[in-house]
């Protein structure tokens, strides 16, 4: 099987490694990838947002599965450009189509989904430049801190916690007035939970799932969950307040209710959904869904996850699912996210990075990096993700902190604290 591989981020990079351990793995290309997909397999300089350029790639290299990383050519469509071209449709591709990925792509179609369906989440109301003066009312009688969402896709950058009204009315009219584009035009005002998070990963065919290894990550920069949000600055599996009966209770009110939920409205979802839960007083709500993988709990779902992934891929594509049992390694995996001096803000690229043929009993995963003859740069804000095993996750964090010790780039920046609070 010859597979195209949509994205350039860690979650691709680990996608990549896991890929090419399929025994039906002939050839594996990454678009535009990494300094560490190129590894494993061809880089291809395109964007996986232009759709006619992976058509014609996909022609080219006579590829058989195009596997999307990244929400935004999900969210744009670019299953439906396939589904609706006679010479791409008998191809598969893992992800949902536009309609589906609108779990992720709208807020507010999602909040709206989760009341009609009866699935735990935060109270909440939606409100546009039209009814702006409605929305300030209501932040002025709204409980504190008060939580914002920019409708749209915005980076993973659209989410406000703020903690006094003024704030929060300055804020809304600021994302009205286009503070995260377009994606804001319609701001989702909500109740802030106060609880655990943790996260949780399905694959659908549409009408049956399987679920992979839960996660936690860590997205504030600073130590003690401080700071601004990033994308993501280490993760850890298994979560160790994440009880048999805790994921009993996710399954039956959440996971089984979106399931059926997606039908009832007549949606095909095929691809992973991505549940952001929150714990509150032994109960799971959902805090978002994304339409894809997240980055970085991939870096250590996939690592405990036994199965080969091209066989999931396959069964999904095949609506036999049901088929499929799940298995997974006992072992705990732990990430330590690498980043750029100034993330999430301003940051330098073009940093040489060494010490990565140091590293033993780590993996090391790329996110922001490219290749410049024989040296290996940095070319985003998160750099590197160093994953490890251990017998729980505080060995397998002792080994990742060992290795991150390793590496060296101008203005190398991590947490030391992931897993602070799991006790």
């Amino acid at each position: 099987m010859k597979v195209l591989l949509l994205g350039s981020g860690g979650r691709e990079h680990t996608f990549a490694w896991k890929i090419t351990q399929s025994k039906h793995c002939e050839a594996l290309y990454i678009a535009p990838g990494n300094a560490g997909t190129a590894t494993l397999g061809q880089n291809l300089n395109i964007s996986p947002s232009d759709f006619e350029a992976v058509k014609e790639v996909v022609l080219e290299k006579k590829i058989d599965m195009v596997i999307v990383g990244p929400e935004a050519p999900l969210v744009n469509g670019i299953v439906d450009f396939f589904k609706k071209d006679e010479i791409l449709s008998h191809i598969a591709i893992i992800g949902p189509n536009k309609k589906a990925a609108q779990l992720e792509g709208s807020k507010a179609f999602s909040k709206q989904f989760m009341k009609d369906m009866l699935i735990p989440t935060a109270a909440y109301r939606e409100f546009t430049v039209d009814s702006k003066e409605a929305g300030l009312a209501y932040i002025d009688q709204h409980t504190l801190p008060v939580v914002l969402k920019a409708d749209g896709l915005a980076a993973g950058k659209g989410v406000l916690i703020c903690h006094s009204n003024d704030e929060a009315k300055k804020e809304f009219l600021a994302m009205l007035d286009g503070k995260f584009g377009e994606a804001s035009k319609r701001v989702i005002v909500e109740q802030f939970l106060q609880g655990i998070e943790f996260s949780v990963f399905v694959l659908s065919d549409g009408k049956n799932y399987v679920m992979l290894p839960e996660a936690k990550d860590y997205k504030r920069i600073g130590e003690g969950d401080t700071g601004l949000n990033t994308g993501g600055m280490g993760s850890v599996s298994p979560v160790p307040f994440v009880t048999n009966e805790l994921m009993e209770k996710v399954e039956r009110e959440i996971v089984q209710p979106t399931i059926r939920g997606l039908n009832k409205k007549g949606i095909l979802y095929q691809g992973f959904i991505f549940f952001g839960l929150i714990v509150v007083d032994g109960n799971p709500l959902v805090i978002e869904y994304n339409c894809r993988m997240g980055d970085p709990e991939t870096q250590v779902v996939f690592p405990r996850l036994k199965n080969d992934l091209l066989d999931l891929f396959q069964a999904m594509h095949d609506n036999e699912l049901a088929k499929i049992q799940v298995e997974v390694d006992q072992r705990a995996a732990a990430a330590v996210i690498l980043v750029s001096g100034g993330y999430p803000e301003a940051y330098e690229k073009g940093k040489e990075i060494f010490g990565l043929d140091q590293i033993k009993n780590s993996m090391v995963f790329h996110a922001g990096t490219k290749n410049s003859g024989p040296s290996t740069l940095s070319n985003g804000g998160r750099v590197l993700a160093v994953t490890s095993y251990g017998e729980d996750f505080k060995a397998a964090l002792k080994q990742s902190y060992q290795n991150v010790e390793k590496i060296s780039f101008d203005g190398k920046y991590y947490r030391a604290d992931i897993g602070f609070d799991l006790g």
